[in-house]
């Protein structure tokens, strides 16, 4: 079986977004204070944690509702707890799910339009809107996410960010 625009999308957005769920966790366990952490950034001229979840859920969702033609649910941005930022990434995790595999046939050549409010924006395929914007953007906001909270103190390292990956599979023999 071929490797598809599917493989390279659904499954790769579901780790993600299930790991931020466990980041967020972390960093609720690790006794910091919630509401701060919420409204933490980078840098000043940069959107703050909530944002950037709610950035990864939308460039996740979207992707797929574009690559597939199955409308994306609604989101509005008004998550201001952990409690909430959680269940968005849950709502996103359930919404990728319920796009059946066959809904995917033909989203490498699909025409994917991007328009700005101004009126400008990009065409590509499938496969370039995927390669080009969509996992780049979904990325920077996920990392973004990951670096507020690990310059907050939250204990997070790269077996947080890989943790889909589980235990390694191999193991010298002894």
């Amino acid at each position: 079986m071929p490797f598809s625009i599917r493989d390279a999308s659904a499954p790769v957005f579901i780790a993600a977004m299930t790991n931020l769920e466990a980041w967020l966790d972390k960093a609720l366990a690790g006794g910091g204070d919630g509401a701060a952490l919420v409204e933490a950034r980078l840098a000043p001229d940069m959107r703050p944690l909530s944002a950037q979840v709610q950035m990864a859920s939308d460039s996740a969702k979207n992707a797929v509702a574009r690559l597939t033609g199955v409308a994306a649910p609604s989101m509005p941005d008004t998550e201001t707890t952990f409690d909430e930022l959680k269940a968005r990434c849950r709502a996103t995790v359930a919404y990728i799910e319920s796009v059946e595999a066959a809904a995917y046939a033909g989203a490498e050549d699909r025409t994917v339009e991007l328009k700005f409010p101004n009126g400008m924006g990009y065409s590509f395929t499938g496969a370039a809107f995927l390669t080009g914007f969509a996992l780049p953007n979904f990325y920077f906001h996920l990392t973004t996410a990951y670096a507020i909270l690990r310059a907050n103190g939250v204990a997070l390292g790269k077996p947080d960010f890989l943790a889909h990956l589980g235990q390694p599979n191999i193991v010298p023999a002894t």
